[in-house]
């Protein structure tokens, strides 16, 4: 066989594996699951030339990889906000999120929860408002999962398109 073929398939290998750890990326909070996906998709475009995904379909995925961010960032606070909260739940939320990411996969559930709370008690309002924000930013955290993982395989689906069709 061929060097170049070689070379070829096991770089496409490659750019599998990393959309593959990119989309398992966007649900585990130990890898970066935008960029990874982000490189595999730019490595199989790569592979060709940039023939078939070229400069404008990469810059669609990349900003729909910006936009996973945004949307996990957003969901929590979002969600709160959907169940009455207030806006300082809605920022506990956020915070609580980002804070979470430190703490693993528990962290990244419970720190939404955990954030609307405070930030709910923190304007006086009750416990069990302050509950109702901690479960709505639950919610618009799997909600906001789902919407990631939407956008990732909207991703790969677009690149499939743009080098098979």
């Amino acid at each position: 066989m061929d060097t170049a073929i070689i070379l070829d398939v096991l770089l496409w290998v490659l750019a599998v594996l990393l959309i593959a750890a990119g989309i398992l990326g966007l649900l585990l909070p130990a890898l970066p699951g935008p960029p990874i996906l982000f490189a595999g998709l730019l490595l199989g475009a790569w592979i060709d030339d940039f023939a078939y995904a070229g400069w404008g379909t990469l810059t669609l995925l990349a900003g729909m990889a910006v936009l996973t961010y945004l949307v996990d960032f957003a969901a929590s606070a979002v969600g709160a906000s959907r169940f009455g909260a207030s806006p300082r739940a809605a920022w506990g939320a956020l915070l609580g999120a980002l804070v979470g990411i430190a703490f693993g996969p528990a962290g990244i559930l419970l720190g939404p929860f955990i954030g609307a709370v405070i930030g709910e008690l923190s304007a006086r309002r009750s416990l069990g408002e302050a509950g109702r924000a901690g479960v709505g930013a639950t919610v618009g955290l799997v909600v906001g999962a789902a919407v990631k993982v939407s956008l990732a395989f909207t991703m790969v689906g677009l690149f499939v398109l743009a080098r098979f069709f």
